[in-house]
């Protein structure tokens, strides 16, 4: 039987990782995009996307299909039975890899090391509590390297933000479940919504809608005649 794998050693398991708005998918599509381009096959991962099931999708409108990773996906499985069948892979796509399980994350490193594919992940370091996603820890425990991406997103005031989050039905909340879908909006109507903020005004819970709320309160009365 012919060999159906690259040699072992030259592989990379890369996590690139920020906050929500850093264009973390944005940089997913452009590398499949990079890669592919120079004749190179590839494979597309993501978990929970904003767009839906088995789609990577960033914020400026564009898309690709993925493979849509759920809790009992196997990635080493999954490569081995696409290699053995005689598909070319080169590398793996991951985004959204936050949500991945630790188990997930290792089966990945095996990718890497045992079977010679590149592994590129995406994901967002920590929740809405500030705390680690376990896939995002097991990544930075395991990869060759941890590229923190240099597009900065903003807080509403200005200053760098290093916090994602949650507001339910326009407020801000830390407690509930680490995973739960929404999108980047500031929004009263949004029942679930996030957003970046810097860490002073995380810890004052002060999202954009409620700054502006108290900047409105805080208007003088016109003056009476």
């Amino acid at each position: 039987m012919h060999r159906v794998w690259h040699d072992v050693g030259v592989a990379e398991l890369i996590f690139y990782a920020g906050t929500m708005d850093c264009g973390k998918s944005t940089l997913a599509l452009q590398t499949d995009h990079n890669h592919s381009s120079r004749g190179r096959s590839g494979v597309v991962f993501t978990r929970l996307d904003r767009a839906g099931q088995s789609v990577l999708s960033s914020r400026l409108g564009l898309a690709v299909e993925a493979v849509e990773v759920d809790e009992d996906l196997d990635f080493r499985a999954f490569v081995v039975d696409q290699l053995s069948g005689g598909a070319r892979i080169d590398y793996l796509i991951c985004d959204e890899a936050q949500f991945y399980s630790e188990a997930q994350v290792d089966q990945l490193a095996g990718v890497v090391d045992d079977l010679g594919v590149d592994v590129y992940a995406f994901g967002i370091m920590t929740d809405f509590r500030t705390r680690l996603f376990p896939g995002s820890a097991r990544l930075v425990e395991l990869s060759d390297r941890v590229q923190v991406l240099q597009v900065e997103a903003l807080c509403w005031c200005g200053a760098r933000a290093i916090h994602n989050a949650r507001t339910v039905n326009g407020e801000m909340v830390v407690e509930g479940n680490q995973v739960m879908v929404g999108d980047t909006s500031t929004h009263p109507s949004d029942a679930v919504a996030y957003e970046v903020l810097c860490r002073r005004h995380y810890g004052s819970r002060t999202t954009a809608s409620r700054a502006q709320q108290q900047h409105m309160s805080a208007q003088p009365l016109p003056f009476a005649r």
